[in-house]
């Protein structure tokens, strides 16, 4: 895990390269505190902040170069020991230990599908001295970050907004499309746009190649539904889990320690209950947050059940000190690169905090299996539709009977569980989101200043339930995701690896049939079966979805960070100032029904303030 920086720019002067590339890799130093490299081809530059991770010699320095190849690399390809193999039948020689140099020999031999033979995360550009061009690609999910900006013959690019602030192409001018799309859906990225006009992102399955004849972008790779021909049996768990264990043994591969995020949930239980039953001698760590009086999440019962199985775990719990919470945020808004959507990246930093000064670099977290797996309950409405449109009266009538018995839920609840079914059986995914982005808050933003579209979704494969999982992994959740759990791990120079997102078990999990994802009202369906023999059963049997929740936006913002609602929010002149000053002022007076919304605002003005 590192982070990446450099340009192609014939009008940056030979006094001028290095100091600007010093400068770039300089705003990144939190990426890899380690080691720092450059190079330089004439108007081409190449930069490296290292987090050594694997290969801890100076062998894996980088930038790295083999012959007229020169790499720059953020990520882990985990399953470098076996490319390496090939590569060596094939009668290549290695210098190094490091999976950098894996990339570097498989495209030298495979070229740009070298990416397809990958199991991993990465960001990262080749750059080739013999034909002048620029291969750069991003990981299958975009776990991993790559920006650009490309101002006519000049193209910048790297790991973070910050180091392409930097630079003389960057124009401060904001995307109002995604101000919207963060106010309104909370999204803090989208397709390929950041929140100003002139940083793209190369999104997730994506090679991004530049020549003399210009720049191509192309998508590599797509979820193959049917790769697999399942039915749902035993065998499929079986397969499943073999998947799973196999992808957290290679998630674990690093010279240094490797510990685990423990929320208390069946996806980080299940990490740990693999990693302790794999190896029953090891003694490994896991870190774990959570907030305790009235009203507060407090997982702590839930994690002790894991713990208790596995005696070889050294739980680390932690209570966050909100005294300075206020201070906490102001390093998180700087580190995120962008307002922040939500109180849980604060809550994150806290995790990150305890992680680094246990000096851990490395941590599992459970991220990934919630978007292609049911987790949310907005999967539920899908999977109604499906049966509606396929007439099967009986399986709805059944789910709706298990929400009421097995999720306690009231009689008065059930028309409104039907009703956004049916909404969902008669709608298409995209037509859902536009509807949420218009309708669910305010909009507040003036529809004037937008441009296009703002949302618009894929449709994927027939099924309503696949269609909205796969929004979910590339354009609706999980980006966002993975945008603050890359920016908070990093601030504390720690890599983040997320075994669930292992495209061979997203792959396996969309050949199957949607009762092994949400069978009534049971979430993850085959997750649970095919490790609910490890687990302690009290995870296994959970019903209920915590996620990261964090008290930020009803107790902090009217507490230690009160004082951000009185900043001036002159500078928003792009909404509209009456319904926000309406908004405002209502959950100043106890409302907390607009409440996500007034921290997006509150988060929004700060940040907009602090950049300038």
């Amino acid at each position: 895990m590192c982070g990446i920086a450099g340009y192609i720019d014939t009008t940056i002067s030979n006094e001028a390269r290095d100091p600007l590339l010093e400068k770039m890799l300089e705003s990144i130093a939190h990426r890899g505190p380690d080691a720092r490299g450059k190079w330089f081809d004439g108007p081409v530059a190449l930069g490296h902040n290292r987090l050594a991770i694997i290969d801890l010699s100076d062998d894996g320095l980088q930038p790295m170069h083999r012959e007229h190849l020169h790499l720059i690399y953020n990520g882990e390809i985990y399953n470098y020991i076996e490319i390496k193999e090939e590569l060596q039948k094939l009668g290549y020689t290695f210098k190094s230990h490091s999976d950098s140099e894996v990339i570097l020999v498989a495209y030298q031999e495979w070229g740009a599908k070298c990416v397809l033979r990958f199991v991993g995360m990465w960001s990262f550009a080749i750059w080739n001295s013999n034909t002048r061009e620029l291969f750069c690609s991003r990981d299958r999910f975009g776990i991993k970050p790559f920006y650009y900006i490309q101002d006519g013959s000049r193209f910048y690019f790297g790991s973070e907004y910050k180091l392409l602030r930097q630079t003389p192409v960057f124009r401060s001018d904001l995307n109002m499309n995604q101000v919207a799309r963060s106010l309104q859906l909370g999204w803090s990225t989208y397709a390929d746009e950041t929140y100003f006009s002139c940083i793209q992102q190369l999104e997730a399955a994506h090679n991004l190649t530049i020549s003399s004849k210009g720049i191509s972008i192309e998508r590599y790779w797509d979820i193959e539904a049917n790769r697999y021909n399942y039915t749902g049996s035993e065998k499929a768990h079986y397969d499943f889990r073999e998947l799973l264990r196999d992808a957290t043994r290679i998630h674990m591969r690093s010279d240094v320690e490797v510990a685990v995020c423990l929320s208390g949930g069946i996806d980080s239980s299940s990490l740990c209950s693999l990693i302790a039953e794999g190896n029953p001698n090891s003694r490994f760590h896991t870190f774990s947050i959570y907030y305790d009086g009235e009203g507060e999440v407090d997982e702590r019962s839930f994690i002790a059940k894991v713990t208790d199985k596995y005696p070889q775990i050294i739980s680390h719990l932690h209570r966050p000190d909100l005294k300075n919470v206020d201070e906490i945020f102001q390093d998180v808004i700087e580190k995120s690169d962008v307002p922040i959507t939500g109180s849980s990246p604060v809550s994150h930093y806290y995790l990150v905090q305890q992680i680094k000064k246990a000096g851990i670099k490395v941590v599992l977290d459970g991220q990934g299996a919630d978007e292609y797996l049911g987790g949310y309950v907005m999967a539920f409405y899908r999977k109604i539709a499906d049966d509606l449109r396929a007439g099967r009266m009986s399986k709805v009538y059944k789910t709706l009977a298990a929400f009421h018995a097995k999720l306690d839920q009231p009689y008065s609840k059930l028309p409104d569980f039907f009703a956004k079914g049916l909404l969902c059986a008669v709608k298409n995914e995209n037509d859902l989101f536009n509807f949420e982005f218009e309708k669910y808050y305010p909009f507040a933003v003036r529809k004037e200043l937008l441009q296009g579209v703002p949302v618009q979704l894929k449709e994927y494969g027939n099924s309503k339930l696949d269609n909205y999982l796969y929004n979910a992994l590339y354009y609706t959740s999980l980006p966002t995701i993975l945008h603050y759990v890359d920016r908070m791990t990093m601030s504390g120079s720690i890599e983040s690896r997320v075994p669930f997102l292992d495209h061979r078990l997203v792959e396996f999990s969309f050949s199957l049939p949607a009762e092994e994802k949400i069978r009534l009202v049971q979430t993850k369906s085959i997750l649970r079966n095919a490790v609910k023999d490890i687990l302690p059963k009290e995870i296994y049997e959970r019903k209920d979805k915590k996620g990261f929740v964090t008290p930020g936006e009803d107790k902090w913002l009217r507490g230690p960070m009160k004082h951000l609602l009185d900043l001036n929010f002159s500078r928003l002149d792009f909404l509209d100032k009456d319904k926000v000053n309406g908004i405002i002022g209502r959950y100043k007076n106890g409302r907390n029904h607009d409440s996500r919304l007034v921290w997006r605002l509150a988060m929004l003005n700060y940040w907009l303030n602090k950049n300038g």
